[in-house]
């Protein structure tokens, strides 16, 4: 295995680990969860799309199926969730949180674009 492709299999699961195991801990307890969509006014409902989004296109990432759409899927919802909960620019750990989701999303973008 070369060593391109070693990276690239490693980068996609430190990324895929991310989510699949953010899924997990929402279906373990997710009364934190829901409490945080409360008060950002985000429906309750939306928990269980986000669960099956993170873990399915997770584990999408992680096995290399599918990657234009789940690593684009999981770009979105990072971009989405920067914007929702992370906005409060001057306030320094929402600021980092906010860089970070984009800095996620942006390697997720590019591995749906490498993959095209």
């Amino acid at each position: 295995m070369s060593l391109p492709h070693l990276a690239a299999i490693t980068g996609r699961a430190l990324l895929a680990l991310l989510f699949i195991l953010a899924g997990i801990a929402k279906i373990a307890g997710p009364k934190p969860f829901l409490a945080h969509m409360a008060e950002f006014r985000v429906p309750g409902v939306l928990l269980i799309g986000v669960i099956g989004l993170e873990i399915v296109a997770g584990l999408a990432l992680l096995a290399g199926w599918a990657l234009p759409y789940s690593a684009g899927l999981l770009a979105l919802f990072c971009l989405a969730t920067a914007v929702v909960f992370h906005a409060k620019l001057s306030e320094r750990t929402e600021r980092t949180l906010f860089f970070k989701d984009l800095a996620i999303a942006g390697g997720l973008m590019a591995i749906a674009a490498a993959s095209l």
